[in-house]
């Protein structure tokens, strides 16, 4: 008599099966942990706890849905390339030029300096100044002095994300006194950024100069002291302060 055969052992779960079970498993820790989180702070009445597990399951496919649907939509939009950071000259770019001034009264934006400022602002561009301020090196002015000039300029101009100044003289062989980069670098440091992401603008050929030697954008705006070498040698020149904002803004270049 043959013996009766043992029962087959059931077939493997299959490969799929196993990942959407594993997939399903990490859905519900994930969704488990985002409602404790929500529940935590209180005021944990049941009513509360409950919209909480319903909204937390909810959300990430509500998310999801609308991030594809979006990039649907926009499949075809481009991207900006544009700086994300506009580091400014201030004497003779942002306001006129007073030699040494220390004195915030003497202080004069440049025409259309606010516009052109409150422009990168509502297109979310930061904004910086860097300027070479020798004049304390000298014994002309203070430190204290260039801050307070600063100030005003704040309050005429509007908020400054990033404030760099030099107070050495050509002959102190600092890293930051432009055409030396070391004042974009570390304005763009400060920004969480890196000088790619920034562009220069600067009415000389030391601020384009240091914009090259950074690795950022340089746009030079000529004024009566610029002198036509610079502007030869420029990389992008701009007639006036917004038209430079509207090339930085517009992502193309101009000689």
């Amino acid at each position: 008599i043959t013996p009766p055969r043992a029962p087959a052992p059931p077939p493997p779960p299959r490969r799929g099966t196993a990942v959407a079970a594993a997939a399903a498993g990490t859905w519900a820790v994930l969704t488990a942990r985002f409602a404790y989180e929500r529940i935590k702070p209180g005021p944990k009445t049941p009513g509360e706890a409950a919209t909480m597990l319903v909204t937390s399951a909810a959300i990430p496919p509500a998310a999801v849905l609308h991030r594809v649907r979006g990039l649907a939509v926009h499949r075809r939009a481009r991207s900006w390339g544009g700086p994300r950071a506009v580091l400014f000259d201030r004497d003779d770019t942002l306001i006129r030029d007073v030699p040494y001034n220390g004195d915030p009264e003497r202080v004069e934006p440049v025409p259309g300096a606010r516009r052109a400022l409150d422009r990168l602002r509502d297109h979310g561009v930061r904004i910086g100044v860097v300027s070479n301020q020798s004049g304390v090196a000298k014994g002309l002015i203070g430190a204290g002095d260039v801050r307070r000039v600063n100030a005003r300029v704040e309050e005429l101009l509007g908020r400054i994300d990033v404030w760099e100044f030099c107070p050495h003289d050509d002959g102190d062989g600092c890293k930051c006194r432009k055409p030396e980069p070391g004042m974009i670098e570390r304005a763009a440091e400060r920004l969480g950024m890196l000088p790619s992401d920034c562009a220069v603008i600067g009415d000389v050929g030391g601020d384009v100069e240091a914009a090259a030697a950074a690795g950022a954008r340089g746009i030079l705006v000529p004024t009566r002291r610029t002198r036509p070498a610079e502007i030869a040698r420029a990389p992008e020149t701009a007639p006036t302060l917004a038209a430079a904002v509207e090339l930085v803004l517009g992502g193309r270049r101009r000689r």
